[in-house]
């Protein structure tokens, strides 16, 4: 599995930002309200960045540790961690961008919007801000060091002698 490219990340943020400001126009331009985004949302996606963190951790110390450990990791632990964690950097950022529309449309508006209409807003974008740097990080740390099995000849010549 490659690791996350950044291209993916900014182009899932900016397709859900310009998501989210349409979906605020749209709303107001009918009078109804506009979104808001919970405080609760933004913590629980930073508190999800932190235990995906935590999860990766095991698997780096193993992977720093190398042969001196008597007991190899679950390679499907391992395996879990990092789709979790590409999933949660996805997600991050797909939470991110819609709550960076909303917060784009609020502050662009002819009058000044209240701290409790931008707040919630601004929390949950900073928590899927956290969500998205955090996954990264876990799948950084389940990259496993190369090995001698990772520095055999791949030049396409063939070792078997008929």
């Amino acid at each position: 599995m490659r690791p996350t490219r950044a291209s993916v990340l900014v182009s899932v943020a900016a397709v859900a930002a310009v998501a989210g400001f349409a979906v605020d126009a749209v709303l107001a331009s009918r009078g109804a309200p506009t979104l808001l985004l919970s405080v609760a949302l933004g913590l629980t996606l930073a508190f999800i960045g932190i235990a995906v963190v935590l999860m990766a951790r095991p698997v780096r110390r193993h992977a720093k540790e190398g042969v001196l450990r008597q007991r190899p990791v679950d390679p499907l632990y391992a395996t879990r961690v990092v789709v979790l964690a590409k999933a949660s950097s996805i997600g991050g950022a797909l939470f991110g961008g819609f709550g960076a529309g909303l917060l784009v449309y609020l502050l662009t508006r002819s009058v000044t919007p209240s701290l409790g209409s931008t707040l919630p807003n601004a929390v949950a974008f900073g928590g899927a801000v956290v969500l998205t740097v955090c996954a990264l990080v876990a799948e950084r740390m389940c990259i496993a060091p190369p090995g001698d099995d990772d520095r055999d000849d791949h030049g396409g010549g063939s070792t078997a002698t008929n």
